[in-house]
């Protein structure tokens, strides 16, 4: 299983590897270059899923998510 995803930035196209938990979803995210705040696209669970490279574990796994 991956546990990197790289997100990019909605705002200003800025990317960034993150790990991703394996437990949890994350929420909520601040742009490193413009400090633009996001938060998941309606229907998704987590940020991984709405502006990463790879979907949350959960979803990979298709466990459901958090």
């Amino acid at each position: 299983m991956q546990l990197t995803s790289v997100v990019t930035c909605p705002e200003c196209g800025f990317q960034k590897g993150e790990e991703m938990p394996t437990d949890s979803c994350v929420f909520f995210y601040e742009c490193e270059n413009c400090k633009a705040f996001l938060k998941p696209k309606p229907g998704d669970c987590c940020i991984f899923c709405s502006f990463g490279s790879v979907k949350c574990p959960p979803k990979m796994t298709e466990q459901g998510c958090c």
